[in-house]
């Protein structure tokens, strides 16, 4: 069972939050390659999982498409937005308060080293946390994230977004479920590239304000069961 520490580090700018994923994820990958130099474990590794809300941003993954913004600068300023191009996979999307934004910084190789379950198990984690309020939720096939009717091209509506950073079996980057998030900010991107799929929040979906901390507890625990793992 592997050790993974947690944090929430609360509402949180969000270069913030990038820089200091930044400085996990590089003194993970610079211990692995001392460990490969000396062909032996030398410098541990260590895993971490973070949550946090975010100020109105919106991030652009590095196969995004920026015409995928529909605000100017100006625009930007008079909504209280900030806008960055990041490192992770996908396409735009947009952070905000209402949102619990999660950052796993772990080293698959002491998992599994297959990228592909590490998104099925993240999304399994949020299919099952819904299913504890109700909400049956499922995979869209053929993208990343979390849909609410799935098998209803009409009706299917995104609840929560996903983007990864891999280098050396090391993940950065991760997961944005919508809680009480103000839906109206996704009126101006075309989220995750995606022109003709609504998105939704846990609020929307029941009709009432949603008690954040304890989503979070339900989503610690199918995190560590999922990757068998120990939250410290």
């Amino acid at each position: 069972m592997q050790q993974v520490h947690f944090q929430d580090l609360g509402l949180i700018d969000y270069k913030e939050a990038w820089d200091y994923q930044e400085q996990l994820f590089k003194t993970n990958v610079d211990a692995k390659i001392e460990n490969r130099k000396a062909e032996k474990i030398i410098v541990p590794t260590n895993h971490h999982l973070l949550f946090c809300e975010h100020p109105h941003v919106y991030t652009l993954g590095k196969s995004g498409n920026e015409s995928h913004l529909l605000l100017s600068e100006k625009m930007l300023q008079q909504k209280g937005a900030t806008y960055y191009k990041i490192n992770r996979g996908g396409d735009i999307t947009y952070h905000g308060p209402g949102q619990i934004v999660g950052y796993p910084i772990l080293d698959l190789d002491y998992f599994f080293t297959d990228i592909h379950k590490y998104l099925r198990l993240l999304e399994e984690m949020i299919i099952l946390t819904l299913a504890e309020y109700g909400i049956k939720a499922g995979r869209y096939e053929g993208f990343t994230g979390v849909w609410i009717d799935p098998e209803n091209p009409l009706k299917a509506r995104k609840i929560c977004a996903m983007g990864v950073r891999c280098s050396r079996w090391v993940t950065m980057h991760g997961f944005a479920l919508n809680i009480n998030a103000d839906l109206d900010y996704f009126n101006n991107i075309i989220p995750c590239g995606i022109n003709d799929k609504q998105v939704t929040s846990l609020k929307k979906e029941l009709n009432q304000e949603i008690n954040v901390e304890g989503v979070k507890e339900k989503l610690k625990t199918h995190f560590t069961t999922l990757f068998k793992a120990k939250l410290i």
